[in-house]
């Protein structure tokens, strides 16, 4: 008998209120995988500097997530967690700090993320001297990605190896990497990255059309859904934002816009988030305010774990890798 003390625990003891949510979640998610259904994972937040890596990496070598949609910030910063993580600093007093201590780790080179502070050179300029010349050998030979794709071409390159500072099964890029995952990273240009490409383009030392738009990213992302929903396509949303914004839309386009009649809804919604319901918050807005806007079905499985998402996903992960 397998052993499953994680899962286990999850059973016989999270029977009410949010706890419960999380349970029928993870049931629910599990049983698209057993028909055989796709599920696209979103990530918002600070999840990579959250270290989810060390259990997401598994859930995408076990083909338990299909297509990623996730914030530049959660891209690079599990390459930064990668190769940095010794540099990183924990500040778990983060709620005394005074606008000095701020600037202090301002001038420290710590960029703070809560109670974690990202080391600037270690981390940011470590990547840019390596990203800018594969940027740049695509420009030359007159080439176009998408960031995660110059990510990718990175991280299997190898070039960071003399870099790592945690175990590679740890990266969920690197994962994501090896089995070239489909991802989306709408918004791609307000993280680091995208802040650094856009002073090169501003520089005249790089051309903005190598960088492949959010345009096409939702024409690519059309595109997997299309060929990919025929028996089912699961929506897990790890916070809010833009992360779960952009990709969910992806079938009232195709349906409406693009006037394919027969694309199917989503077939399993669950969000993991702490916004609350209110005046003109998306972010909270309970899963039934979907099926307004043509993404969800009457009969679509729907929940929402009201609770904080570096506490609920770990746990729903390893209850679908029977951990």
């Amino acid at each position: 008998m397998v052993e499953k003390p994680i899962s286990n625990f999850i059973e016989k003891y999270f029977l009410h209120f949010n706890a419960a949510s999380l349970v029928d979640a993870a049931k629910g998610y599990q049983a698209q995988l057993e028909k055989g259904n796709k599920m696209l994972v979103s990530l918002a937040g600070a999840m990579s500097t959250a270290e989810l890596g060390k259990i997401f990496a598994e859930m995408i070598r076990q083909d338990k997530v299909h297509f990623i949609s996730c914030t530049g910030a959660n891209l690079e910063e599990d390459v930064m967690n990668l190769v940095a993580h010794s540099h990183y600093k924990r500040v778990p007093n983060y709620r005394d700090l005074t606008p000095q201590d701020e600037w202090d780790l301002l001038e420290k080179g710590l960029n703070r993320v809560t109670d974690t502070c990202i080391p600037e050179e270690e981390a940011f300029r470590r990547l840019q001297q390596h990203i800018y010349k594969i940027w740049k050998a695509a420009e030359i030979k007159g080439e176009r990605y998408f960031p995660h794709e110059f990510l990718y071409q990175l991280l299997l390159s190898g070039v960071l190896k003399e870099y790592y500072e945690i175990p590679l099964t740890d990266s969920w890029m690197y994962a994501a990497a090896e089995k070239n995952l489909p991802i989306v990273v709408p918004g791609w240009e307000d993280s680091t990255l995208g802040n650094i490409f856009t002073s090169y383009v501003m520089k005249g030392e790089l051309k903005a059309t190598t960088m492949k738009s959010g345009v096409e990213y939702m024409a690519y992302l059309a595109d997997w859904y299309t060929q990919n929903s025929k028996t089912g396509t699961g929506f897990f949303q790890i916070g809010g934002g833009i992360a779960g914004d952009f990709p969910i839309c992806v079938v009232p386009m195709l349906y409406q816009d693009m006037e394919l009649t027969n694309t199917p809804f989503w077939s399993y919604f669950c969000q993991i988030s702490d916004s609350t319901t209110s005046y003109g918050s998306y972010s909270g807005a309970v899963p039934n305010e979907k099926i307004t806007w043509g993404k969800l079905d009457i009969d679509t499985p729907k929940f929402i774990i009201e609770s904080d998402a570096t506490i609920v996903a770990p746990l729903i992960f390893a209850y679908l890798l029977e951990m």
